[in-house]
């Protein structure tokens, strides 16, 4: 077991990481680019809401950055998940397979679409969820029939795949796909925190049907709130936009709509600020990388801790470095995040695992040996670009 040294060593080793005094936030944004003058310039044509250059802008260089055929831009990424899983084919009392280890917007997305989350484990060399867990449950409960794979154990369809690249690594989307069209069943990446994220030199969020990107107040780029749906279809594309814009139809003044839609598109004042991020997000990356490799050094020789490096075939975005306490050493967890904030450095474990929170403990899980090890190991320390200058 580690003793309050050692637990004072590893305070000591992430203060000499970020190299600051004073209090140090988890992740902060950085306005070093030309933030102010689009925010004016949007401000001076007076197109501060859904309707302006900015937002077309910012789609376009989305799609430009992440190799994707299309981005359409929501007011948050919870919301660009939701609307990803029904254009996905996601219904009423379908299930969506997501992993227990992931924040909770994940799973609530499945619940805003009307259908029921269905937990499995993750894998310990990428944090996200196990391409061999998902091929031994759909064994284990899947059968196939005219409307698709159907859980054999509740009688619904199963109508999607979600995984979610964790602190912005990749999970194993190359064993995660092959299952899936196994199965014939359509992934839609929780790719939120892994923008700038490469798995075999193809950007995250590329891979399945669609996915949802977040560029909340935290994440690597920020718009102050808002989200994005990345898709290669030009049909699904076009349904994104329609029906994020409350499925109105084009007319010079008419408010004619032909479905239920939602106000869910992103104002030209937020992706003003975003277009400004977007061209510094090489940047961003380049210095959370470097700022990871200070906190691989630093650990090397620190007994009963390791800090998690990216999967093999990865180029991660580091959005945050994750300590991992060795299972042995992991009811010292509370102590060290105790330890790290009465310092003054700003660190939490990972999310409460979804199977464990209140209003999902009664939906369809898979074991989860593996999610349960993690979350009990895990502590996220300061991760804003802005450290590796320190």
């Amino acid at each position: 077991m580690a003793d309050r040294l050692e637990i004072e060593g590893v305070v000591e080793a992430v203060r000499d990481v970020v190299g600051v005094a004073g209090s140090i936030a988890l992740h902060e944004p950085e306005f070093s680019g030309n933030e102010k003058t689009y925010l004016n310039h949007c401000i001076d044509s007076t197109f501060v809401s859904s309707i302006g250059e900015f937002v077309d802008r910012f789609e376009a260089m989305l799609s430009e950055r992440t190799g994707s055929r299309h981005a359409i831009a929501c007011v948050n990424g919870t919301a660009a998940l939701q609307v990803a899983l029904q254009l996905a084919g996601v219904r009423t009392n379908d299930e969506v397979i997501v992993p227990a280890l992931t924040f909770v917007a994940t799973a609530n997305s499945v619940s805003f679409s009307g259908a029921v989350p269905h937990f499995l484990d993750s894998e310990s060399r990428t944090l996200g969820l196990s391409a061999k867990a998902l091929a031994e449950r759909l064994d284990a409960i899947g059968e196939r029939g005219p409307q698709g794979i159907r859980n054999a154990e509740t009688g619904r369809r199963i109508a999607a795949i979600v995984p979610m690249h964790a602190f912005g690594h990749p999970v194993d989307l190359a064993g995660l796909m092959e299952v899936a069209e196994t199965w014939n069943i359509p992934v839609v990446e929780d790719a939120t925190e892994s923008l700038g994220t490469l798995y075999r030199n193809r950007h995250t969020g590329t891979f399945g049907l669609l996915s949802a990107l977040s560029f909340n107040g935290n994440k690597i780029i920020t718009t102050g709130g808002g989200g994005a749906i990345l898709t290669g279809d030009d049909e699904l594309a076009r349904r994104a936009k329609h029906i994020t814009t409350t499925a109105k139809l084009p007319h010079r003044w008419a408010f004619d709509h032909d479905e239920i839609g939602y106000n869910f598109r992103l104002p030209n004042l937020n992706a003003a600020l975003g277009c400004a991020q977007l061209e510094q997000l090489d940047d961003f990356v380049e210095r959370k990388r470097r700022l990871a490799a200070r906190y691989r050094a630093a650990f090397e020789r620190i007994p009963g801790i390791k800090v998690f490096v990216e999967p093999v075939g990865a180029r991660s975005n580091y959005w945050l470095n994750a300590l991992l306490l060795d299972e042995n050493e992991a009811e010292q967890r509370d102590e060290l995040l105790d330890a790290l904030n009465d310092a003054g450095v700003m660190s939490r474990p990972a999310w409460t695992l979804l199977h464990w929170l209140p209003m999902y403990r009664e939906c369809p899980r898979g074991s989860l040996p593996v999610a349960e090890s993690l979350a009990r190991r895990i502590v996220n320390v300061p991760s804003s670009a802005r450290l590796a200058h320190a």
